[in-house]
């Protein structure tokens, strides 16, 4: 008997047994889609996880202050002290001290109070330097961003996000037009484009003015030198560590304090990454051997399955044994047949897994990745199971003695 016959015979034993054949694939098509699935929904996590982390800037590090102590012993988080000042950003940007670094923005942020005519809306308005657009990895939708001028001179304009642009002149266009802040109208020369969101902050609502203009103008108070962040951006990814490094350095030779008591933390988009990345892959595995359960349950099924089917077709295994068959040939029978079943288990729960990667974002609010290589593993892994499990029945049955078989009843 060729091949070619071999699957026909082995198509109409599936085909016969229709209700027997749609359930032993039953528990292969549930464990197919949920490895798809599951898969699906860990990649979908570290896209989500590194493109929040992408919208911070490329090749970015992130300075922020140490903790404060109060007057009767209380210690703030991290972030809590004024150790930052524009002249740390100053000196980090110099290319004497530290050639790994391309660019510096210094930023100080508050909450505040907009209002456009008769519509107001309260937003984060960020202090900070012309370099935050390209440190930052913003662009522009419309007008154009703060100058060194504007900012040497605490001039009275901002750059305002879409969605604080949108809140306070809707469709209108906001460029040239005059919103009040604290009290002062500083005049809109431009709308950010859309970036999305980082982490809890949304970073389409903010307004954005001259640090000087921030710290002399709207935020005020005895700190006005300090700054609550700086944002270094690194020549390439390769030289990130060494540009970690001389930032490390210079700051702690401008606060004179030693490298085991900072007052200020240094973190790498790349280590945030990394973590949120290890975590997103733990998970994955966590959820893969889960739905693996549901394969070994799947693969159980099909062996049994074939069991019954020996048993069943005992005197045929006889009678074509008495008439030439070879052992070879009724093994390949039995394994024909159980690898008909995992290929249908496995084609029907990748497209069960695809059609749940197209409806599960609606209902979870989470990205879930079609992988094309999970897709394709796991339908040689359904044929993988029908082989291996039917291995042992199709075995008895090239065993059985023609005289035995021929006489069972």
């Amino acid at each position: 008997m060729n091949w070619l016959e071999t699957l026909r015979t082995g198509w109409d034993a599936v085909r016969s047994h229709r209700l027997r054949s749609g359930l032993t694939t039953l528990g292969i098509l549930i464990g197919i889609a949920a490895v798809v699935l599951t898969v699906g929904l860990g990649e979908g996590a570290q896209h989500k996880v590194s493109d929040q982390i992408d919208a911070l800037g490329s090749n970015l590090l992130v300075v922020s202050p140490g903790s404060a102590t109060s007057s009767t012993g209380v210690r703030g988080g991290l972030g809590s002290s004024s150790t930052l000042t524009e002249q740390d950003a100053l000196a980090l940007a110099s290319p004497v001290a530290a050639p790994d670094i391309a660019a510096v923005a210094p930023t100080s942020q508050r909450s505040e109070a907009l209002t456009a005519g008769s519509a107001n809306w309260t937003t984060t308005v960020v202090g900070t330097t012309p370099s935050w657009l390209p440190v930052r990895a913003r662009k522009l939708s419309a007008g154009r961003f703060l100058t060194p001028a504007e900012d040497a001179g605490s001039a009275a304009v901002t750059v305002l996000g879409p969605t604080t642009a949108s809140e306070l002149f809707g469709f209108a266009d906001p460029v040239g037009q005059s919103v009040t802040i604290n009290g002062i109208p500083f005049t809109v020369i431009g709308v950010l484009a859309p970036a999305g969101s980082s982490s809890s902050t949304n970073l389409d609502d903010q307004a954005v003015v001259p640090l000087s203009t921030a710290a002399s103008r709207i935020f005020g108070g005895s700190t006005r030198s300090s700054v609550q962040a700086i944002y270094v951006q690194a020549r390439s990814s390769a030289s990130l560590p060494p540009a970690y490094q001389e930032a490390t350095q210079q700051l702690l030779n401008r606060h004179r304090v030693s490298p085991a008591a900072p007052d200020f933390t240094i973190t790498a988009q790349q280590s945030l990454l990394d973590t949120a990345t290890s975590v997103s892959r733990t998970l994955t595995v966590l959820l893969g051997g889960i739905a693996a359960l549901s394969l070994l349950v799947g693969g159980i099924g099909v062996m049994n399955i074939m069991l019954v089917s020996v048993t069943e077709r005992t005197r045929e295994i006889g009678l074509r044994k008495a008439l030439g068959a070879q052992p070879t040939v009724i093994r390949r029978q039995f394994l024909v047949e159980a690898s008909l079943l995992g290929v249908a288990g496995g084609v029907l729960g990748a497209a069960l897994g695809i059609a749940g990667a197209l409806v599960a974002p609606h209902l979870i609010a989470d990205p879930v990745a079609i992988s094309p290589t999970a897709i394709a593993a796991a339908i040689v892994i359904a044929v993988a199971i029908g082989l291996v499990f039917g291995t042992y029945p199709a075995g008895r049955a090239a065993r059985l003695a023609p005289i035995d078989a021929l006489r069972s009843e």
